[in-house]
């Protein structure tokens, strides 16, 4: 169904209760967007519904409002411990952001009682806090809501509490399933009442997400909404107001480019995403020393207790500068963001829509700047043609100063600065191997040098991919390393407590032999041992009654026989030798026995 009209919400076929339209006044939101206008009548009409919608379009108010609607002409009112709705999301920061915007409309409805389950807290909160108050309306992550589900011996049957469920909503439905959340989706499905609304809400529409729908929903209702003046044939991801920018510059250029960018609109509000969590430790850190008067802030996805106030914090700051990973492309509405910046392509087309869509929301303007490597180029042809992503080029700003001696000065003060960028170097690299485009991303085409350079390292690390490889023009700083220490006096004495025991441990082992190099030898014989167990155990499983001492006379008897058909020996010494040996076994034998 496409649906590309607006309208007041009293235009809706059923009419919103007062309280919704008293939260929608206060909120102004005075007109429907068109994903709203489709979905809202359609998800209230007992009807399941797979909507996809440009990000940025208000599909967060396109499953609230019927949530709210639904509960509200329920025949039977919710108790305390009853769940009506649920509504699954990929991320925490995403979860918070549904939460609040549901407080705003549940606090002209006293009788529902809503609850927040991420992870980021102790999981026995959340169970203490459902059975003191309830939880009429579940916002979740899936892994918190799967655990809370497995939480019976605590006292907490939640099993029975969705029994008399509604609504099941899943908000970025796709990335739920890119995440690897399928298990603890079905998991979840499985202690879900079958009759019941689903909705699942996506930007983008993966085979994944089609096999789910199957799954999942009740001949459902499509929505794939457009923006106006999009022409139907036209499957762009990106909001029309948003524009577009790519800047192609050397690896060891990128860094002086951004720093230079992000001190020109040091007024504006910026996001600026980095391709792993120890790159948003390392350039976050840098970024915070060169550039002053700028609220600067990080967040990555292996933050656990911080991420939930950062977040929090950053939304309500009128400028400032947010640097993250994709844990931030999602869904997440931050007001104002006047740039969304690439500092690395992302491992997805799709995860590149997702970026740009945190500017440019519900009818604002925004603009999104990529920047890429020159052998990255024809990523902006692709992007095109898969995205229909429209781009215009930025050139790189001329006389820019270079601040990469300042981040090395900066690593060799202080250990954990030099640790990061090793670490950021690293991490860039796998991530770089891992890419979805590898026609385009080709790790055998990097300039390790010039990315090494970029990165500002003192000296290049070791890992697999630069195995075997040379680089002249890169220059290693003459220092000896370990002899940074930390600017932090409680870890540089946790340090040199350690490199004390190593050099303890070294002198204690001087002089004595090691043996590693004889590993082979002792492996193969090893090996001869195991094969020898091996013959003998099949001649027993064969049938064979010949004990041990019986199966080595024979193989005795067997070497003499070849040596006398080969006429290395003669007959008489055959007899000789063979009786010999029968006479050892039987002597041996006797002692035994007279010992015995």
């Amino acid at each position: 169904m496409e649906a590309v009209t607006e309208g007041a919400w009293s235009s809706l076929p059923v009419p919103l209760s007062p309280g919704v339209l008293r939260a929608l006044r206060e909120l102004r939101f005075h007109q429907m967007t068109p994903v709203q206008s489709a979905t809202i009548p359609l998800f209230m009409s007992n009807k399941d519904v797979a909507a996809e919608a440009v990000t940025g379009s208000g599909k967060t108010l396109a499953f609230v409002i019927p949530i709210l609607e639904i509960l509200l002409r329920r025949e039977e009112k919710l108790k305390k411990m009853q769940v009506g709705a649920i509504i699954i999301t990929p991320t925490r920061e995403l979860a918070i952001q549904i939460d609040e915007v549901l407080s705003h409309f549940t606090k002209h409805f006293p009788m529902f009682s809503q609850i927040l389950l991420i992870g980021g807290r102790n999981p026995m909160e959340d169970v203490e806090k459902f059975k003191e108050q309830g939880g009429n309306i579940i916002v979740a992550t899936p892994g918190r809501l799967e655990d809370l589900f497995r939480r019976k011996a605590e006292g907490l049957d939640l099993a029975s509490c969705v029994k008399a469920l509604d609504v099941l909503v899943l908000d970025e439905a796709d990335r739920l399933l890119d995440m690897g959340f399928e298990a603890s989706l079905n998991a979840i499905l499985d202690f879900l009442p079958k009759q019941r609304r689903t909705g699942l809400f996506s930007a983008t529409q993966t085979q994944e997400l089609e096999n789910l729908v199957r799954a999942g929903l009740r001949n459902p209702v499509r929505i794939s909404v457009k923006e106006k003046g999009v022409a139907a044939s036209n499957t762009q991801k990106t909001p029309t107001r948003l524009e577009n920018y790519y800047m192609i510059c050397k690896a060891d250029e990128k860094f002086n480019q951004l720093v230079h960018f992000l001190r020109q609109h040091k007024q504006e509000k910026h996001l600026v995403f980095f391709s792993t969590c120890a790159c948003v430790e390392y350039y976050g850190k840098a970024l915070e020393s060169l550039i002053k008067q700028v609220k600067i802030m990080s967040i990555h996805g292996k933050m656990k207790h911080k991420r939930n106030k950062i977040f929090t914090e950053f939304r309500k700051l009128p400028g400032g500068i947010l640097v993250c990973t994709d844990v931030m492309a999602r869904g997440i509405d931050i007001p104002e963001v006047h740039w969304v910046l690439q500092y690395d392509p992302p491992s997805s087309a799709s995860a590149f829509v997702h970026r740009c869509g945190r500017t440019a929301r519900i009818g604002n303007v925004g603009s999104a700047l990529v920047f890429l490597l020159p052998m990255e180029e024809s990523y902006i042809n692709f992007l095109s043609i898969n995205q229909k992503c429209p781009m215009q080029e930025m050139k790189p700003q001329t006389n820019v100063l270079d601040l990469l001696p300042k981040l090395k000065s900066m690593a060799l003060a202080d250990r954990a600065v030099f640790e990061k960028g090793m670490k950021a170097f690293v991490s860039y690299v796998q991530a770089y191997a891992k890419h979805e485009c590898n026609l385009i991303f080709r790790i055998k085409d990097l300039d390790f040098a010039s990315l090494a350079r970029g990165f500002a390292l003192l000296k290049m690390p070791k890992m697999p991919e630069l195995r075997g490889k040379c680089f002249p023009d890169f220059t290693p700083v003459t220092v000896n390393t370990d002899s940074i220490s930390f600017k932090d006096k409680n870890r540089e004495k946790q340090r040199q407590k350690k490199l004390e025991e190593l050099k303890k441990e070294r002198e204690e082992n001087q002089g004595k032999k090691k043996f590693v190099k004889n590993k082979a030898w002792s492996k193969q014989k090893a090996k001869r041992e195991k094969k020898k167990k091996v013959t003998a155990k099949r001649r027993r499983e064969e049938g064979s009654d010949i004990e041990d001492e019986d199966m080595e006379e024979l193989l005795n008897d067997t070497r003499l026989l070849k040596r006398l058909k080969k006429g290395k020996i003669s007959e008489e010494e055959f007899e000789k030798k063979l009786t010999g040996n029968h006479r050892l076994k039987a002597e041996t034998v006797e002692d035994i026995d007279s010992e015995g």
